[in-house]
């Protein structure tokens, strides 16, 4: 299961002549010049149908042998190709063809360079940890003996052949296991900045600059005592935390490249004279008809205008259960067809569709550094220069109670502080519970503001497109002649009509397959038109269907200036409003509607909501009136909106969320969005971001703990070196693990 909540789709092999377009191939090429001066583009392709390890030979010979290939590379394990080509003489349209041609397929790999990075970063960090790993193990066998072996069972010889061996095997795990560490504390002592890899540096150094001397000249200052077996355990544990942190990060970015698998290359755009064109879909635009096959990705943010299906949403709800998607239903990008082939209207392409801004959202909040952490890193210079002084001042306290224990003791000191749990405690959290949030729907860009969420204690919530439906329901339906079909020339009438009254009206009333003549719409007003009979009808308000008004009517249809229907609508709550608002309340939060409709309007709704808190008739200055003052009088304000009337409001509340379907002003507002339009994410969001605000404190006290016990316990000299290593790893695993219950 990816971060967004899917699993990534092998997407249908785009047309040979998209993939030569310029946009597209540079998704996938890079471009190198040669010694001899010419320019050749390096193509990653993944490739599918490869079973065994001969396929990557027929591949190969397949790619090489078409003109202008200069080299091939195929790896049966990943089904990757790489290609460079010379553009004087092929494309990539030629290379795709030479596979097909072989008996397999291939589509251009996005992803190629930033999956190569993070394999050589994996392949170095495990044989990093290999090496002090292996070097550990034969160290502590060859230290076994001084533990265990009395004086007259081990001669001083043997002693000293046993820290030869283990002096040379301690030299690859500080030459090249522990480099990292040298090269972080060299780069922050560098630019003035004391960072957890200075402790480890000095550390490891001074372990080793020690028991070195006590190789060479046991008699010396340094004494007769080794420290190597402690020395690569402690390179050994924490490497191997270090190593699960960067799998976890490499598990996150996976995911974020099955979601941006989810949009195909190509797309099928329909023309003025009727024809079909394969074109990359960086090249759609708003208006655009677009023809969508059974089993591919929407494109681009649309309108059916052709057929009806359903679809995969699962990328905005992170519910995998399809929906029904009716003539003229809203289809977003990257959600799948998955009912039957169908033609859509393009509305938003590119940037702007909500597809493109979940994934530009998730890399942000990824990669933000949340107010927590940066208060612990603050906090970890004075920490560390007050290690450093514990150290030296341990050191040499016990250089005059016992020299041979002064640099042991300074080194468990320099270990058992490193704050590694310390800097993790707040990031690993909220990362975590960014991507727990993103599997239901809910789409942080900024991690900062799960901690004003979890303490908000008032609500502000727009009425239409955030608690109600963008569009009115039907909800008094009156028949006055019971001898015509009124509501089925309503029905057919209404459908000749946009408005959002006339499209309710036609999907809640059954289908007659009327014939009209001379349909005309009058703006504000309504339809007319005149049936098979020759006889003339309207649809529209009371006055211009002839007839009285009446409060729960809104929609009159008349036969001939007589009425003979009326029809009112009412407010379509959104699934899960009522319960989403009584969840509020229970937990102790002040629920206020806003509302730019009627005074009167907005208070029938808030009391079907159970709300006593409501502003009607607000204009956007009067909902930031509202925010303004709740915050003076002390209050966490959240604001939840959609339109673009709400932004300024979003952008003045402490925490704001904005509807995925809002518009883009208001989501680029917002500090999460609801991508699954569900009010009751709201609460979910909430609960989520007040457990990890309690999994942030566990995570920090046990940390000030942890270093608080063992710190006294060094300097006494009751813990050694190598129980210090264990002591710190154990306490980043623990951090790290109870960091991960928060994306639950």
């Amino acid at each position: 299961m990816s971060l967004t909540g899917i699993a990534p789709v092998q997407q249908a092999a785009p047309s040979l002549a998209a993939v030569d377009d310029p946009l597209e191939q540079a998704r996938f090429t890079r471009w190198v010049q040669e010694s001899d001066g010419v320019r050749l583009g390096e193509s990653a392709l993944q490739v599918s149908g490869m079973y065994c390890a001969a396929c990557t030979g027929i591949i190969e010979n397949a790619l090489r042998a078409v003109d202008g290939v200069r080299e091939a590379r195929v790896s049966a394990a990943a089904q990757r190709a790489t290609v460079r080509w010379d553009p004087a003489r092929t494309q990539p349209s030629a290379l795709i063809a030479a596979i097909r041609a072989a008996g397999y397929d291939a589509v251009p790999d996005a992803a190629a360079p930033a999956r190569e990075m993070r394999r050589a970063e994996h392949r170095a960090a495990l044989w990093r940890l290999f090496v002090a790993s292996f070097c550990a193990m034969q160290v502590m066998m060859f230290a076994t003996p001084s533990y265990v072996a009395g004086p007259a069972d081990f001669s001083m010889e043997m002693r000293q052949l046993l820290n030869w061996g283990s002096w040379v095997l301690s030299i690859p795990v500080v030459l090249f296991s522990a480099g990292p560490f040298f090269r972080g504390a060299w780069r922050g002592l560098r630019s003035g900045r004391i960072g957890m890899d200075v402790p480890v540096a000095i550390g490891v150094a001074v372990t080793f600059v020690a028991s070195t001397g006590a190789t060479f000249d046991p008699a010396g200052v340094f004494g007769h005592e080794v420290y190597f077996d402690s020395l690569t355990m402690f390179v050994s544990f924490l490497l191997g935390g270090r190593y699960l942190e960067l799998r976890a990060r490499h598990r996150a970015a996976a995911a974020l490249e099955g979601a941006l698998a989810r949009l195909p290359e190509t797309a099928q755009r329909l023309e003025a004279d009727g024809s079909t064109t394969e074109v990359s879909v960086q090249r759609l635009v708003a208006g655009d008809r677009v023809r969508v096959a059974l089993g591919q990705a929407f494109p681009a943010d649309g309108a059916l205008v052709d057929g009806a299906t359903q679809a995969d949403e699962s990328l905005l709800t992170g519910e995998s259960v399809a929906v029904d998607k009716p003539l003229g239903a809203a289809v977003v990008a990257g959600s799948l067809n998955l009912g039957a082939p169908v033609t859509m209207l393009v509305e938003r392409a590119g940037a702007d569709t909500r597809y493109e801004a979940i994934v530009s959202m998730m890399r942000e909040a990824m990669s933000q550094r949340p107010a927590l952490a940066r208060v612990a890193d603050r906090w970890a210079v004075p920490f560390l220069w007050t290690v450093l002084l514990l150290a030296a001042g341990g050191a040499a306290v016990w250089s005059v109670i016992d020299p041979s224990r002064a640099i042991w003791v300074a080194v468990s000191v320099l270990i058992v502080t490193c704050p590694c749990a310390l800097s993790l405690a707040a990031p690993a959290t909220m990362v975590a519970a960014a991507g727990g949030l993103a599997r239901r729907g809910v789409l942080l860009q900024r991690l900062d503001a799960l901690e004003d969420l979890a303490r908000a204690e008032r609500v502000f919530i727009d009425k239409t497109g955030t608690l109600t439906e963008d569009r009115p329901a039907l909800a008094v339906t009156r028949v006055f002649d019971e001898s015509v079909d009124a509501l089925g020339h309503a029905a057919s009438l209404a459908a000749w009509s946009r408005h959002p009254l006339s499209q309710t009206l036609a999907a809640a009333l059954p289908a007659s397959g009327r014939i009209w003549q001379s349909v005309e719409e009058v703006a504000g007003e309504g339809l007319r038109g005149v049936d098979g009979d020759g006889v003339p009808w309207c649809l529209g308000r009371a006055a211009f269907a002839g007839a009285a008004e009446r409060d729960e009517v809104q929609v009159w249809l008349s036969r001939d200036g007589k009425p003979v229907a009326a029809f009112g609508f009412d407010e379509l709550l959104r699934p899960g409003a009522d319960d989403a608002v009584r969840a509020l309340q229970a937990a102790g939060v002040r629920v206020t509607l806003l509302s730019g409709d009627a005074p009167a309007r907005a208070a029938r709704l808030a009391a079907r909501l159970g709300l006593d808190s409501f502003v009607g008739g607000a204009r956007p200055e009067d909902k930031l009136a509202a925010v303004a003052a709740a915050q003076r009088a002390g209050d966490r304000v959240v604001m939840v909106g959609d339109g673009v009337n709400d932004a300024p409001v979003l952008a003045r509340a402490d925490v704001s969320l904005a509807m995925g379907q809002g518009a883009l002003v208001a989501r680029a507002q917002a500090d999460a969005v609801l991508a699954s339009n569900r009010p009751l994410d709201l609460v979910t969001a909430r609960c989520v971001a007040a457990r990890a605000m309690r999994i942030v404190r566990q995570n920090m006290i046990w940390a000030a703990a942890y270093n608080a016990a063992c710190i006294p316990l060094a300097l006494v000299g009751w813990l050694p070196p190598w129980a210090a290593g264990l002591g710190m790893a154990g306490s980043s695993l623990f951090v790290v693990l109870n960091a991960l219950r928060a994306g639950r």
